[in-house]
C-alpha cells in the first residue's frame, strides 16, 4: 500500500490539508497526518483539525509521498521547520514524491527540491521569491519528475487527483474521479 505523509502546521489551508487527505485514502493510500507540535492544530479559517500523530513520531519513517498544504502561516511554519527539510531532502535523495499547493511550493524551494524543476504556486508567491533554477509555470498543476506543485485551494481537487495518478496510475484516479460525480 503506498504510504502518505501530510505534515498540518497552525494555520494551515485547511481545505488543501482535509481534500488531499480525504481524495488519497478514497484511493486506498495509507495516509498519516502528523502535527509539528503536539495537540489541536487551528487551521487559517478556524477551523480545528485532529492530527493522527506528531512530526517527531514519524521522522524515522519513509513515505512514498510527502504532501505538504500551503496557507499562511501554516507554509511559514513547514518552511522554519528544520524537520520538513530533512523529510523533503531524504524524500529527493531516496527517489520518492514531494508536493506542496499554494504557499508551500516555496519549502520545496528551500530545500532545493525546486531547482532546476517547473513548478507553480498561489499567484505571485514563487514570482516574489525568485528562487534560482525554477522555471515557474502558470497551470493549475505542475508534474515535473518526483515534485509535485499546485496553485491553491481552487485547485486542491485537481491536485489531489493528480498525486492519486502519480502514486497508483490513471486507471486509479479514474475510478476515484467517478465516484466524486464530477
Amino acid at each position: 500500500m503506498a504510504t502518505t505523509l501530510v505534515p498540518l502546521a497552525q494555520g494551515c489551508e485547511e481545505l488543501e490539508a482535509v481534500t488531499v487527505i480525504d481524495l488519497l485514502r478514497r484511493a486506498g493510500v495509507e495516509v498519516i497526518s502528523a502535527a509539528l507540535e503536539p495537540g489541536p492544530v487551528t487551521a487559517s479559517r478556524g477551523v480545528t483539525l485532529l492530527a493522527d500523530t506528531t512530526l517527531d513520531e514519524v521522522m524515522e519513517r519513509e513515505f512514498d509521498l510527502i504532501v505538504l498544504p500551503g496557507g499562511l502561516p501554516g507554509a511559514d511554519h513547514l518552511d522554519r521547520d528544520p524537520r520538513i527539510h530533512e523529510l523533503l531532502r531524504r524524500q529527493q535523495q531516496g527517489g520518492r514524491y514531494a508536493a506542496a499547493i499554494c504557499a508551500a511550493p516555496k519549502v520545496l524551494a528551500g530545500s532545493g527540491l525546486l531547482r532546476g524543476r517547473r513548478a507553480t504556486g498561489y499567484p505571485g508567491l514563487l514570482e516574489e521569491m525568485a528562487p534560482e533554477g525554477v522555471e515557474l509555470d502558470p497551470r493549475p498543476v505542475v508534474r515535473d519528475g518526483r515534485v509535485i506543485t499546485s496553485r491553491g485551494p481552487g485547485t486542491a481537487m485537481d491536485f489531489a487527483l493528480a498525486l492519486i495518478e502519480a502514486l497508483l496510475g490513471r486507471e486509479r484516479r479514474d475510478q476515484v474521479e467517478a465516484g466524486l460525480a464530477r
